[in-house]
């Protein structure tokens, strides 16, 4: 609920006065950079074990280019949200800032807010090489290149390998399985699943794993169109009471409302639970020397398909992240160079590995000597996946993802079923189609 709200109003300020950012701005790679005055950046690093990364690349920016000062805005993966809203509110965005694909950077595209990268990122320019075809793809929009693909993400439930061993549950092979184990690690006196879905989107990442599970993929792409969209496949309704049962025999149920993610990992963190369903952006967070659960000990899997699911059993839910930039700059050529700077192979490789742990969008930039193991592993599963389901609060239009948002949290809390949440999301779909 509290994330939706921002998303929606986040999109009503890009849409209101579209014409303020004038036509569509393309950027000239031929276009000649001048090393001179301050350039600003919004990030998603501010956790305070990612905000070095930033701090340190731009120093080296600096350092190179003594004429450059560079301003960095450092958010949380949550207050980034309303960051962003504020800074559209009050067409202040800085020259590069952090953005989700999906419809998240549409929005900036729609409202003439991000530069058109194309000729610099297109699948045969020289930058555009270096980069994950697939990755580089995800911030395409009517053919149009717009966003720069920073590191690759994608969503994993991380288990504890001592806990696990010591109350005889073996990794699951089934979502029923995996249901059935947290009866066993209950009786081993271990809460099985930290889930804290303050934020609301925790939930849904668990719903968007088992929707791609149980929707055939042409549906859901079909889905994310408000023009299109119908949300009428039962797989929904059934991906939804999934998630209910997993949710009433593996967490705290009603109470998962009032604690946070971060709350979440630190309980993972702890060994105070057996498992928690995260990113692989976060598995460097989850154990490092000075946590009790152990390196040694952090495993991860897929959150397993249930039994007799109808859509893709191989995809995984994620999606790389990145950088636009504001088509209003007065500093392009400039924020164009630093982000090659910062998207060159040896700033990617010192991404990849520990503290940060953000596996690189660069080709050649997730090197397996410099990262942990799980790390590696988790890109290997990503890179055999047959297909990446983007977040749903980011793929859907935002009336559509504040629907799903505000309803699992009521649908966790009892005052609402499966059907009555894709009653609401159906709802929000139509006002898209009717008011786009």
């Amino acid at each position: 609920m509290h994330r939706a709200l921002p998303i929606v109003a986040f999109a009503l300020s890009l849409a209101a006065s579209p014409g303020e950012c004038g036509e569509a701005v393309v950027a000239d790679p031929d276009a000649q950079v001048e090393y001179s005055g301050t350039l600003s950046i919004l990030t998603k690093f501010g956790m305070q074990q990612l905000a070095p990364y930033f701090v340190g690349v731009a120093k080296e920016y600096e350092k190179r280019h003594p004429g450059v000062k560079i301003e960095l805005i450092q958010e949380s993966d949550e207050s980034i949200k309303g960051k962003t809203r504020t800074l559209v509110a009050a067409n202040a965005l800085p020259d590069i800032y952090f953005s989700w694909p999906g419809s998240w950077g549409r929005n900036f595209v729609r409202s003439h807010r991000a530069v058109d990268l194309s000729r610099l990122l297109g699948p045969e320019t020289a930058w555009g090489k270096t980069l994950a075809p697939a990755a580089v793809r995800a911030f395409e929009y009517n053919g149009r290149f717009y966003g720069i693909p920073l590191y690759l993400d994608a969503k994993f439930m991380g288990y504890n390998k001592s806990i696990f061993k010591k109350a005889g549950v073996a990794v699951p092979g089934s979502l029923e399985q995996l249901v059935a184990s947290c009866a066993d690690l209950r009786k081993a006196g271990i809460p099985p699943i930290a889930l804290g879905n303050k934020e609301g989107w925790p939930a849904l990442h668990f719903v968007g794993q088992l929707v791609v599970y149980n929707v055939p993929r042409a549906t859901l792409e079909r889905d994310f169109d408000p023009a299109k969209a119908r949300f009428d496949d039962p797989g929904y309704v059934l991906s939804l009471q999934q998630f209910k049962q997993l949710a009433d025999h593996c967490t705290d149920g009603v109470a998962v409302n009032g604690s946070s993610y971060a709350a979440a990992l630190q309980k993972f963190s702890n060994a105070d639970a057996a498992m928690y369903y995260q990113e692989i952006i976060e598995f460097d967070q989850s154990a490092v020397v000075g946590t009790r659960l152990r390196p040694a000990d952090f495993g991860f899997f897929r959150l397993p398909p249930p039994a007799g699911a109808q859509g893709d059993v191989n995809a995984i839910e994620g999606a790389p992240e990145g950088y636009m930039l504001n088509a209003s700059s007065k500093k392009i050529p400039l924020a164009i160079d630093f982000m090659k700077f910062l998207t060159a192979p040896d700033h990617a490789r010192r991404l990849s590995a520990p503290p940060y742990g953000q596996p690189s969008a660069t080709i050649g930039g997730a090197s397996a000597s410099d990262m942990t193991p799980a790390v590696v592993a988790g890109l290997q599963e990503i890179a055999a996946a047959s297909y990446l389901m983007p977040w749903l609060d980011t793929a859907n239009s935002p009336r559509v993802a504040a629907a799903w948002l505000s309803s699992l949290q009521a649908l966790l809390g009892g005052s609402m079923d499966a059907h009555a949440v894709m009653g609401a999301v159906k709802k929000a779909s139509a006002a898209d189609a009717k008011h786009p």
